[in-house]
């Protein structure tokens, strides 16, 4: 009972140590985001970020309005301030980040009150800060404006991948049978999630069918990866792959708010594990027609193959295994001639 009651209380510490520390410790930094304008404001700008907030933002400076809204829909970068026109403006992609838009938002209105109180315009300072402009590049859909179901699909694909390698492995033999039984699940549970999110719950824009793509991709890497191990290593490769992506990969992915949030070095962990990656894959193909996926892509395929490699290791492992215990194939020796006699007298 001592035992027990100990183990239970580790596991109840790595749990919650797990689900509520990257949530805890989130705050912005390194976000890269990009400043437009004419070369003396933007350098004023930029140091006013470095000097607010520093270590925040990961800052790209660029001429004008159009080549901050192409970082943007390219994903390389979550906003803009726009400063082209005297009075910062915010160029935001809320379908790329919620919190990240928000953090966006605050920081402008707080320089836009800044230049008021230096006297840089009267009629600000008259009203204490002007309304700052915000223009969304890539908005959330009308009927899911907080990305809850963006967030809350993260965990549920973790866990029908995890429940479709512990099936496959308890009711499929042969190692073709299970790789090919992922393939399929994995084909029909994304229609199904895409279906889900997309018509019903108004989660998704975009194409359908790339959606259902992304989601079919995230569950087969992450099956298949689980599949693998325990392939190679039994139960323990089963647990291990469990604890990898339910324990790191979901709490890591930052699909409630964005890998660039996450503590220290754990959100750039969660882009290279299936959750994070797909729910990046899935942001891409909802919201900016497919790009800045490659990363996403990469990663999925890059576990989808280790997968299918570990799966056959282990195929081969275990008929030879059971070859080595079967023995020598013994011939059975020819039934001895018997002779007879040829009769005499």
């Amino acid at each position: 009972m001592a035992r027990a009651v100990v183990l239970l209380t580790a596991i109840t510490g790595v749990l919650l140590t797990a689900f509520a520390w990257p949530s805890v410790r989130s705050s912005v930094h390194d976000v890269p985001i990009a400043v437009a304008g004419p070369a003396a404001a933007v350098e004023q700008v930029s140091t006013a970020l470095r000097r607010r907030l520093p270590d925040a933002f990961e800052i790209t400076e660029v001429a004008g309005t159009a080549a901050a809204e192409r970082l943007i829909r390219d994903r390389e970068v979550y906003g803009a301030i726009d400063v082209s026109s005297g009075t910062p403006q915010v160029v935001i992609a809320s379908a790329a980040s919620g919190a990240i838009a928000q953090t966006l938002q605050s920081v402008a209105t707080g320089l836009s009150q800044a230049q008021a109180r230096t006297g840089l315009s009267q009629a600000q300072a008259r009203t204490g800060g002007a309304e700052v402009a915000i223009r969304d590049l890539a908005a959330l859909p009308a009927d899911d404006p907080r990305g809850a179901g963006l967030a809350a699909g993260a965990l549920p694909l973790v866990m029908v991948g995890l429940l479709a390698a512990l099936l496959l492995t308890r009711l499929v033999r042969g190692t073709a049978r299970r790789v090919t039984g992922a393939l399929a699940f994995a084909i029909t549970g994304g229609l199904a999630a895409a279906a889900i999110l997309q018509f019903w719950l108004g989660s998704l824009n975009g194409s359908y069918w790339a959606n259902s793509g992304a989601v079919a991709l995230t569950i087969a890497a992450t099956s298949l990866s689980i599949l693998g191990l325990e392939a190679l290593l039994g139960f323990v490769g089963f647990g291990l792959g469990a604890v990898t992506m339910m324990l790191v990969g979901n709490p890591l992915s930052g699909a409630a708010t964005a890998p660039e949030m996450l503590p220290g070095w754990s959100g750039m962990l969660g882009r290279l594990l299936p959750p994070g990656a797909g729910g990046q894959l899935l942001r891409s193909t909802a919201f900016f027609d497919g790009r800045g996926a490659t990363h996403s892509v990469t990663v999925l395929v890059a576990w989808l193959t280790l997968g299918v490699v570990l799966c056959l290791v282990g195929g081969l492992r275990a008929r030879r295994a059971a070859t080595v215990a079967a023995g020598p194939v013994r011939t059975p020796a020819p039934p001895a001639s018997t002779t007879f006699a040829a009769p005499t007298g």
